[in-house]
């Protein structure tokens, strides 16, 4: 990341709103919005293998879920952030993974500028590659703070996007009981 860019960045962005970049409360903030990218945006040119490549070998392909996962990521449409909880589901292949392995990949992903649909999708993906189980689903719900405190200022509001992989699509009997295990 090129913190030097981000602080011109900032500093243009508070003269653009009208602010003076050089009065106290200001003085600072490029600096502080320039360390607060390398963290929100983390995850940039990082992929999830490293996380997923730990397995354990398993007799079971029984489904397995972790659920209210909390993420925070970022609108690439707006720079808001969003919002909120992952679920995500798969039946094992002969492999499982550890299951703090799937919040890190939830963050891998979470922490780049992108959308909602294509954080779901994106979670999904990277199970299938790198765990290879016999499918996978993943739901968020997410409150996006572009739509509730401007445009259409609707808080509480909740974007909900599932993603469907494998033995999951077309099963709604499977589907279905990945959403009561979620729901408990």
């Amino acid at each position: 990341m090129d913190q030097e860019k981000i602080r011109q960045a900032v500093r243009l962005y508070l003269e653009g709103i009208g602010e003076d970049p050089d009065r106290e409360g200001l003085v600072d903030t490029p600096d502080r919005v320039a360390r607060m990218c390398e963290e929100i945006f983390g995850g940039l040119g990082k992929t999830p293998e490293e996380h997923l490549q730990k397995q354990f070998s398993t007799g079971s392909s029984d489904m397995v879920v972790v659920k209210d996962i909390t993420f925070y990521s970022t609108c690439e449409h707006h720079l808001l952030p969003f919002y909120g909880k992952v679920h995500i589901g798969y039946i094992p292949d002969g492999k499982v993974v550890g299951l703090s392995k799937l919040a890190r990949t939830v963050e891998v992903y979470a922490r780049r500028p992108q959308i909602q649909e294509q954080l779901t999708g994106q979670i999904a993906d990277a199970l299938m590659t790198y765990l290879a189980p016999k499918g996978a689903m993943v739901m968020i719900e997410a409150e996006h703070t572009c739509m509730t405190m401007r445009g259409i200022k609707k808080p509480g509001s909740k974007t909900v996007t599932i993603a469907t992989r494998g033995n999951f699509v077309d099963n709604y009997e499977r589907q279905k009981t990945f959403m009561d295990m979620v729901r408990e």
